[in-house]
């Protein structure tokens, strides 16, 4: 038996990693909600308590006119509140820590007590114009993105620094222990905590919502309506195009365990749910 081993080894090590060559990955629509979301721009799942919060920008998504809010939906698609937080700007990225969210609003961090939706606190970030993405580390510091200034800032104990400029096209952000992953335009990098950075992959479009599947790979949308799945050497593959039909892809939420997107169309006005699957 012990030449055969030998002989056929290789052709098993070769087997294998052709068929790790060919494994893509599909979404599968397991649902959508009315289109009565009141224009979704990012989602921020509560496994435990069954909740996607839904930022809604309702009005201009650049102007100030106290129209935007929070809703409340199930992880089955049921609206539960679209009045959940109300009087915001232009909503988008959402983060939470403990019991508060965060979320991004043109000019300031807007704090969100999650038991009751009620605004408890505005930090404001001087000098920024459009604010986008907040993503907070596992000690509670706040990172949010300013497409409009090409700033990531910093937020510690309420005080605010600029931790990265000059970062062109940004938007989404995600922080994994000390690093910070970043959508810089096309260019998805990582920074480390003191600001360096490593290219990981580009993509065909400027990217918006970033979430990591679990294993070091991630999904990444472009809000024009395309989704990928990048590997952590880099590796694109695209799991959606519907830029054609006008369904834009926002700034996502992901179920690491059930592997379900929950995806916001932005102007389309509707979160729809995709399973990940592996072919």
């Amino acid at each position: 038996m012990k030449p055969l081993f030998k002989c056929t080894l290789p052709a098993l090590l070769a087997f294998m990693v052709q068929g790790a060559i060919a494994q893509t990955h599909q979404l599968e629509k397991l649902w959508e909600t009315d289109t009565v979301v009141r224009i979704p721009e990012s989602v921020l799942p509560d496994f435990k308590k069954e909740i996607l919060y839904v930022s809604q920008i309702e009005g201009n998504p650049s102007a100030a006119d106290g129209k935007g809010g929070i809703a409340k939906i199930g992880l089955d698609g049921k609206i539960m509140d679209l009045n959940f937080t109300t009087g915001l700007n232009s909503p988008k990225g959402l983060g939470r820590f403990g019991n508060q969210l965060y979320v991004a609003d043109l000019s300031e961090v807007v704090v969100v007590d999650i038991k009751t939706g009620k605004v408890i606190n505005k930090i404001p970030v001087d000098s920024a114009k459009v604010l986008n993405d907040v993503t907070v580390d596992a000690k509670g510091i706040i990172y949010v993105s300013d497409s409009k200034t090409l700033k990531i800032h910093r937020i510690e104990k309420g005080k605010v620094t600029t931790f990265l400029t000059q970062v062109t096209g940004v938007n989404g952000l995600k922080a994994i222990g000390n690093d910070l992953y970043i959508m810089s335009g096309p260019k998805f990098i990582k920074a480390d905590s003191k600001g360096n950075l490593t290219p990981i992959a580009t993509i065909s479009c400027g990217g918006d919502g970033l979430e990591p599947v679990g294993n070091g790979d991630f999904l990444i949308t472009c809000w024009a309506g395309h989704i990928f799945y990048v590997t952590a050497d880099g590796k694109v593959e695209t799991l959606l195009d519907s830029e054609a039909q006008k369904l834009n892809t926002a700034d996502l939420g992901y179920d690491t365990i059930n592997r379900i997107l929950y995806v916001p169309t932005f102007f389309a006005k509707k979160v729809v749910a995709y399973k990940l699957v592996t072919r």
